[in-house]
Order: structure tokens, then C-alpha cells, then sequence
């Protein structure tokens, strides 16, 4: 798995490349302390996940974010922030992150996390998890058509995947199989009109 990462704090940044290029199974393919050139830098690179700060100079991750999900819609974003707040949660959610997590977070979290983006999940601090549920409006709003199409079952599938569970730890609390979640990962997409968990999250529960 190639990854990039885009983190100011020099000490951090240090810390996260060595980790992730340290690690078998990952190869950290370039390491930034601003999102600015993130577009053309991933052209080059080409990662599969971008690890990306919120607060940076010249442009903020969650623009960067922006940017890269319209250019490489391909490529992961996983935000790793100090900030915890219900708009920036919602922002970067909404701009295409594919998981949410603090900078609190144990090493061996943040490479799991980065493993789930590519297998469809979408990882997020326990705290994040917990925000993105108050925000859950408890059933399908009447104004969205979309949502009143989703079955119980696929509501019920939804709003694991929004406590940060990847699809193999969604079939286990659901006690059903992995193959079964992919199924209705793929309706709760055709019937909400997106293309990621993430959009979908942000279609149902944050509104």
C-alpha cells in the first residue's frame, strides 16, 4: 500500500513516515508539510491513501481533500487532526475523507485505519463515532426521498459502518457474512446515489 502524507508539525511528520515506512505491507512514497501541491503531487506518487492534516498553511486539508477527491476520486483520504469539532467533522466527511481520525491514536490504529480505507471502511475515533451517531436523526427524514428507500436492515448496516466499523467487523456484529455487507453496502449506494461510504454517511446522518 503507497501512502503520502501531509502533516506541518515536523516532529509528527517524522514520526508517521517512519512508522508507515517501517511497517511491511506499507510504502510511504512522499511526506509534505503543506496540502498546496497536493493534486500534481499524487499524480506523481501515486498513493493509495493520503494521510492528511486539517490545519496546515496555504490551504487547509480539508480543501486539500477537496481538490484531490475531483482530481484522483480514486485515492483514499484519511484525516488525522487534533480537532474534534461537529463542523470540521462534518466538512471533512462531506468533502470525501474516507475516515476521521484524533492524533491521539495508538500507531498500530492508524495502520489498521489505513488498511480499512482500501478495503471500503471507514475508520474513525471512538469520539468521531460518537459525533457522527448524535448527529443521526434516528429514522429516515421525511424530506429525503432517497433515505426512505433504504430497508431497516440497510439502515441498520448504514449506521455500523458510521461508528467506524470496517465490513468484515459490520458482519460480525451483524452475524451475517462479509460478501452479505458488500450486497448491501451496494444497494444503500445505487438508492442514496453515491459512490462511498463516506458520501453515504454523510447523505443519512448528517443533516
Amino acid at each position: 500500500m503507497k501512502v503520502v502524507i501531509y502533516e506541518d508539525n515536523n516532529d509528527l511528520r517524522g514520526a508517521l513516515a517512519a512508522l508507515i515506512g517501517g511497517t511491511d505491507g506499507y510504502e510511504l512514497t512522499g511526506a509534505f508539510d503543506n496540502c498546496v501541491n497536493v493534486v500534481s503531487q499524487v499524480a506523481v506518487l501515486k498513493p493509495d491513501v493520503v494521510v492528511m492534516d486539517i490545519d496546515m498553511p496555504g490551504m487547509s486539508g480539508i480543501e486539500g481533500v477537496v481538490h484531490l477527491k475531483k482530481a484522483h476520486p480514486q485515492v483514499e483520504a484519511l484525516m488525522l487532526t487534533v480537532f474534534d469539532d461537529d463542523e470540521r467533522v462534518f466538512q471533512a466527511i462531506c468533502a470525501g475523507a474516507s475516515g476521521y481520525l484524533l492524533k491521539k491514536t495508538p500507531p498500530a490504529r492508524i495502520l489498521e485505519a489505513l488498511r480499512e480505507v482500501t478495503e471500503g471502511g471507514a475508520p474513525m475515533s471512538p469520539v468521531i463515532a460518537r459525533k457522527v451517531l448524535q448527529l443521526y436523526p434516528g429514522k429516515p427524514t421525511e424530506k429525503d426521498a432517497d433515505l426512505d428507500k433504504l430497508t431497516l436492515r440497510e439502515m441498520e448496516v448504514l449506521k455500523t459502518l458510521a461508528r467506524g466499523f470496517s465490513h468484515k467487523m459490520v458482519a460480525t456484529e451483524l452475524k451475517i457474512s462479509t460478501e452479505t455487507v458488500r450486497t448491501y453496502v451496494k444497494r444503500i449506494y445505487e438508492k442514496l446515489h453515491v459512490h462511498s461510504v463516506t458520501e453515504a454517511i454523510a447523505k443519512a446522518f448528517l443533516k
